[in-house]
């Protein structure tokens, strides 16, 4: 038994989770129900007219099953809505208000299975199976509770079972099973139903099913479009500027203008030039084709025509606002018009002794009559050639000269219109050199010079000076400095020794001059003399009396041995030194030896005997001053002679 409840949960589950999957998991729900239902309608048609008898039932035409106590098995949580009180979204939607029961309602965990031991049905005929009557699933709309449009209608809202639709049973917890019962047999479900309340459930019998038909699975719904994305919209390009006539003839014109500042998203893709004739509004293109080009020339126009001329730029968004000419055009020769080259618009320079060619263009028609002259005076032909074609004319010079410079006029005439234009030429040569160069001033390493410009400058302006020295010993020129804008400069750097000659040339847009101004005399740049001129100091006095810095020390001797007594004395002038005993002085005794030594005073006592003995004294004396020391000297034996 537990077996079979187990079973029976599986079999809903599966019917709920095929009807949130799919059609395929639907159709495998539908095969075990229809499994499920055929086994009760096998239990249910017995031969007799009645239930078949079992363990459980009682025996009888007429006897009912006893209702099976089955234990309940633990409540699985089924899904509800959450905290915020929405719904949940994967939960099946509940059937209507009214309290007609949900014919998509899961059946009770807690009900039976029972399973039919009965074989399949059989044609009669043929005696092939019967197919059986698979359940049909169907669903709702999860959101607004609309069934599908595409499944099959059900029954009314009011609670009346629809015709197509497996029985299902009360809302109270009975068992919704769908029955197929044979002709006459029926099943009471009321009393089949564990824990069914009579009151509520009354004796309700099952309701004859319809014929089995075989249903299929519904196709999936097909999938959603992906939304297309949507590009933002191109804008028109701005419109094009200073739209001019470049040239105009008698079967076309020539237009030029700037592409317009604002050119959209997606660029300019090209042009569209438009045409009509003045005093009319059809505008016509001329151009079949796109063209990128800032430049367009109009072909095959009739003369004497006047025109309104305008220019659209085009991109993906659309056309520009037109720019349009401001004066009709008409269709006509112009008359007398000098092109002049623009090297010629401005001073034309030219070296002595190089050659002069110009080619100026020029229009009309007929040929005009075309005129050179200088000053307002004819050109001298010895000197000027002129060459006059239909389109053009050329004036040539084979070797320039200075006289040549000056302004040239060109006319053309045609009929009374007429057109000038001036050539500025010049004739350009080198300068002339410096005037007046002379030595400003030497001192050191440094000279300075200065000059005057010169008297030619080669007709054309000086770009400066070019200063150069020379080593009269090496005789070489170098140059010191270049493009000097001022007449005069300062050279350093020299060396000592050395004499110097300078020069100085003048330069402009021709060269340097032919010659250089020099200077006269040299730049000798001598060694200073150096004589040392000692300073005068005042003489240190070291005078000073004699002062003894070592005085004599009192001795002992032996008798017969000879001992010295020493002293030191500092004075200047060089002190006298006097020795005496027992204040007499010793004089020329050979006995004594005196000794002075750098300010040292030494007195030797050769064999001294005890006579010997007494104060000796040494005394020193300058014109400064005097001083004296005295020590005492024993001789230690016996008086007499020595042995």
């Amino acid at each position: 038994m537990t077996r079979r409840v187990g079973r029976l949960f599986r079999v809903h589950e599966r019917e709920a989770q095929g009807a949130r999957r799919g059609s395929r998991v639907h159709w495998r729900g539908g095969r075990v129900g229809s499994r499920w239902t055929r086994s009760l309608q096998s239990r249910a048609a017995i031969p007799g007219g009645g239930p078949r008898p079992r363990q459980g039932l009682r025996g009888g035409d007429n006897c009912q099953p006893e209702p099976i106590k089955i234990p309940e098995p633990p409540a699985t949580p089924r899904p509800g809505p959450t905290r915020s009180g929405a719904p949940d979204p994967e939960q099946r939607p509940r059937g209507p208000q009214s309290g007609a029961p949900d014919p998509e309602q899961r059946p009770p965990r807690e009900e039976p299975q029972i399973r039919s031991r009965d074989p399949p049905e059989r044609s009669p005929r043929s005696g092939a199976e019967t197919p059986r009557a698979e359940p049909q699933i169907r669903s709702r709309d999860p959101q607004s509770g609309a069934p599908d449009p595409e499944q099959r209608p059900r029954g009314p809202q009011s609670g009346a079972p629809d015709p197509e639709q497996r029985p299902r049973g009360p809302q109270s917890g009975a068992l919704n099973l769908a029955i197929m019962p044979d002709k006459d047999s029926t099943l009471d479900l009321a009393s089949a139903t564990p824990g069914a309340e009579p009151a509520k459930t009354g004796a309700a019998e099952a309701t004859p099913a319809s014929p089995p038909e075989i249903t299929r699975p519904a196709e999936p719904p097909p999938p959603a479009a992906a939304p297309e994305s949507v590009e933002p919209k191109a804008e028109p390009p701005g419109c094009p500027s200073q739209l001019v006539v470049e040239n105009v003839n008698d079967n076309s014109v020539s237009l030029t203008w700037t592409a317009p500042e604002l050119v959209g998203t997606s660029g300019v893709d090209g042009y569209l030039v438009e045409c009509c004739k003045d005093g009319t509004a059809d505008w016509v293109a001329v151009n079949k084709e796109l063209f990128l080009s800032l430049r367009y020339t109009i072909r095959n126009l009739t003369p004497g025509d006047r025109l309104q001329l305008r220019v659209k730029a085009v991109n993906a968004g659309g056309m520009s606002s037109p720019a349009v000419l401001e004066q009709p055009v008409v269709i006509r020769e112009i008359l007398g018009m000098i092109r002049m080259p623009r090297h010629l618009r401005q001073t034309y320079i030219r070296a002595v002794g190089e050659m002069v060619n110009l080619l100026i263009p020029f229009q009309g028609k007929p040929r005009p009559q075309v005129n050179w002259s200088k000053d307002g005076q004819s050109l001298d032909p010895n000197r000027v050639t002129v060459r006059n074609g239909e389109k053009d004319t050329v004036f040539f010079i084979r070797k320039a000269e200075r006289s040549d410079s000056g302004k040239y006029q060109l006319s053309i005439k045609i009929d009374q219109l007429e057109d000038n234009a001036t050539i500025d030429l010049r004739v350009i040569e080198p300068p002339g050199p410096p005037e007046n160069l002379r030595l400003v001033d030497v001192w050191g390493f440094n000279v300075a010079l200065e000059w005057s410009p010169p008297k030619d400058n080669g007709n054309a302006e000086l770009k400066g000076y070019a200063v150069q020295k020379s080593d009269r010993k090496s005789g070489q020129w170098f140059t010191v400095l270049e493009h000097c804008p001022r007449p005069s400069c300062t050279i350093s750097d020299l060396i000592i020794g050395n004499s110097y000659s300078f020069r100085v040339f003048s330069e402009n847009a021709c060269g340097r001059s032919a010659t250089a101004a020099g200077t006269t005399e040299l730049a000798h740049i001598e060694k200073p003399e150096t004589v040392y001129k000692p300073e005068k100091y005042l003489g240190w006095d070291f005078s000073e009396p004699p002062k003894f810095t070592q005085p004599l020390a009192d001795r002992t001797t032996t008798r017969g041995y000879n001992t010295q007594l020493f002293c030191c004395v500092r004075a200047f002038p060089k002190p006298k030194i006097i020795w005496m005993k027992n204040q007499m002085e010793i004089r020329e005794d050979p006995k004594y030896i005196a000794v002075i030594n750098e300010g040292v005073c030494s007195l030797e006592i050769r064999k001294p005997s005890p006579f010997d003995g007494g104060i000796y004294t040494c005394k020193a004396v300058n014109p400064l001053g005097e001083a004296s020391v005295d020590c005492k000297l024993d001789v230690k034996g016996k008086a007499g002679f020595p042995s």
